[in-house]
């Protein structure tokens, strides 16, 4: 096995895997938080690489154009959880198929938008160049994504730890019903989740864009691996959907280059093997009747 190739896609999953770490959280977080399967989680991924596109294209800058599709994912999401998914809150059937069905709508309005052809999403300038890593060069913006992902995986820590914030999120995760009688607004911080969630995945979309490119069909296959990330990592915590975002986005990349014909098996071979280990995932814990 060549050293620099074995070194090039270590570096290059651990890339993805922080990509996958920015949708996961929020998906996380928001299925422990507030019970629901959010089927439009990979849509908000998508919908945001593609909205920075457009900015981009209307001559604003990448990181006006991230700030921008931030916004208004952010918006869409707040929209979603208030209208349409606040009314069906508590029956399961109800929100799966709310938000799944939203997430063909929403997936079918941004085909007639942009078309179905791959779009790409320029690096920034600022970082369009390689960086010497031992005996690879490296592009200097995928290693920005992984400074990213470990801030990110910094500030969810300090939040939940160190915040009254965290505090009632942590305590919503073990007892909505508690946190509701202690007198503080579910209703808002339901909402305020879940555009934060939003936000976060439109977040990774817009990062993702020079790295995977835009084409029909991303966000489910974000979706899909943002699931086994948070089966891996354990229902509610960021803690078990960062290490297993790091491991899925290595397994991805190593099989895309030494098993490219069961690359996507792997990880499906890898959860299994999980949980059959551990039912409740690396870091989930046990549920009482």
């Amino acid at each position: 096995m060549n050293v620099s190739t074995l070194l090039l896609q270590l570096l290059t999953g651990l890339a993805y895997g922080m990509l996958l770490f920015m949708i996961a959280s929020g998906m996380s977080i928001i299925f422990g938080l507030m019970n629901v399967v959010n089927m439009t989680h990979g849509t908000f991924f998508a919908l945001g690489a593609y909205l920075a596109y457009t900015f981009t294209s209307q001559h604003f800058g990448f990181w006006v154009s991230l700030i921008l599709s931030v916004i208004v994912v952010g918006g869409i999401g707040l929209f979603i959880e208030r209208v349409l998914l606040a009314p069906v809150y508590g029956s399961h059937d109800k929100e799966v198929l709310m938000t799944f069905g939203l997430m063909f709508i929403i997936a079918d309005l941004m085909k007639w938008m942009w078309g179905s052809n791959p779009l790409t999403l320029g690096v920034p300038p600022i970082l369009n160049f390689s960086i010497s890593m031992g005996p690879v060069m490296f592009p200097s913006y995928r290693l920005f994504v992984i400074i990213i992902g470990i801030l990110l995986a910094f500030v969810l820590w300090y939040m939940e730890n160190h915040t009254q914030t965290g505090a009632i999120i942590r305590a919503g995760v073990d007892d909505r019903t508690m946190l509701g009688a202690l007198g503080i607004n579910v209703k808002f911080v339901f909402a305020s989740v879940f555009v934060f969630g939003a936000a976060l995945a439109a977040f990774g979309g817009v990062l993702a864009g020079p790295i995977l490119s835009l084409y029909n069909g991303m966000d489910i296959e974000v979706l899909i691996l943002s699931l086994v990330i948070v089966v891996i990592g354990g229902l509610g915590t960021w803690k078990g959907t960062f290490i297993a975002a790091i491991l899925i986005g290595l397994i991805e990349s190593m099989g895309q280059v030494y098993f490219p014909s069961v690359s996507m098996a792997l990880i499906f071979i890898f959860m299994i093997a999980i949980l059959i280990v551990k039912p409740t995932g690396l870091f989930g814990r046990e549920v009482g009747a």
